[in-house]
């Protein structure tokens, strides 16, 4: 399978570049995984496709402020740095911009006397290993340093940070917002458990790796990045329970669905599990642990649109997205919303198509 086939035609003006005043006004597309039907609302009612005993599960990741500005110490000259992966206390693997500029011993300042750091290694991808120096606590001297890095295809300023993140985001490391939650307020969250629907969380550390292309003709041979996770044991204890008894794992996100789908495919009984996941999802694997996904619209030729490939078909999915351009649906991460499901075991309702 080539990745060209995951290609779409989307006008520039479709891409969100700032989210909407309420979390669940956004649209919400439901689309028939196994038939392609699809139907429109809006994500506030979320529920009515939702119903008792289902599990929801949430990635309770946190966006870190992990865009640093500087400067070389030896010239003055500007830096830039991404954190994508914490190593130990001081070390980080990073991407640098001007990358050239920054060879090993070369050191950095940020906070003069407070942070500053300096160039150890450059890995094969060309990432740097970055040893940081600072005084204080390493998490209260980044909220100072750092900013929220918004994903490239945003140009607007963000006005409130806070919109970046999840209402239930609480374990920080991640350097971008798992997108699918967005849509979610405590309130809904609440409605949702008042219907009987079960809540979960699990941790998935995003990295900048979400937003790599795919550069490899043939899908097959992408390397896909790494992504550290946390399979606890109360979300272990409500799936296994749900799957016992045939209730559907719907999950939030395509970073909640490499969780769910790595532990089951390491242990089908799904026991806490704590490690670093690689997974690539696309057309042909077999889901061993999800049944209906929510997510946002993908980028074209991404892996997360083979992802949503895998669980709903790839014609569905091309043929959806087609639809959501022609009805003018906001895309990426502060665009609308798609449910992915079997409306027929899941759905009396009676919206139209």
């Amino acid at each position: 399978m080539k990745t060209s086939d995951f290609d779409y035609e989307l006008p520039e003006e479709l891409i969100a570049q700032t989210p909407l005043a309420d979390r669940t006004a956004s649209r919400l597309m439901i689309l028939d995984r196994k038939t392609g039907e699809i139907r429109h609302d809006h994500f506030a009612q979320i529920g009515d496709y939702l119903r008792e005993g289902d599990v929801l599960v949430l990635n309770n990741t946190r966006v870190i402020p992990a865009r640093l500005l500087g400067v070389r110490s030896d010239t003055g000259t500007f830096v830039e740095l991404l954190l994508l992966k914490r190593i130990d206390d001081n070390h980080w693997e990073t991407l640098v911009r001007p990358g050239k500029k920054v060879r090993p011993g070369r050191r950095m300042t940020f906070i003069p006397g407070e942070l500053e750091a300096e160039c150890e290694e450059i890995l094969e991808s060309g990432n740097r290993i970055i040893r940081f120096d600072y005084k204080g606590i390493w998490e209260e001297v980044l909220d100072k340093a750092g900013t929220i890095p918004l994903p490239p295809y945003i140009h607007e300023k963000l006005d409130d940070p806070e919109r970046y993140q999840t209402v239930y985001s609480k374990t920080s490391g991640s350097a971008a917002a798992p997108t699918a939650g967005l849509h979610f307020t405590n309130e809904l969250l609440d409605s949702l458990r008042s219907r009987g629907v079960i809540v979960t969380e699990l941790t998935l550390h995003v990295g900048l790796g979400t937003f790599r292309p795919v550069k490899a003709e043939d899908i097959s041979e992408h390397e896909m990045h790494t992504e550290w996770y946390d399979f606890p044991q109360s979300a272990s204890d409500v799936i296994r329970k749900a799957r016992a008894e045939g209730r559907r794992i719907i999950s939030v996100g395509t970073t909640s669905t490499r969780v769910l789908e790595t532990v089951a495919s390491a242990d089908p009984s799904m026991m806490p599990a704590t490690g670093y996941t690689n997974i690539f999802i696309y057309p042909g694997y077999e889901f061993k642990c999800v049944d209906s996904l929510i997510t946002n619209f993908h980028l074209p030729e991404s892996t997360l649109i083979m992802l949503v490939s895998a669980l709903a078909g790839r014609e569905n999915v091309l043929n959806a997205y087609h639809k959501a351009v022609e009805e003018r649906y906001r895309f990426f991460s502060f665009g609308d919303a798609m449910f992915i499901t079997d409306l027929n075991a899941s759905d009396n309702s009676s919206k139209e198509t």
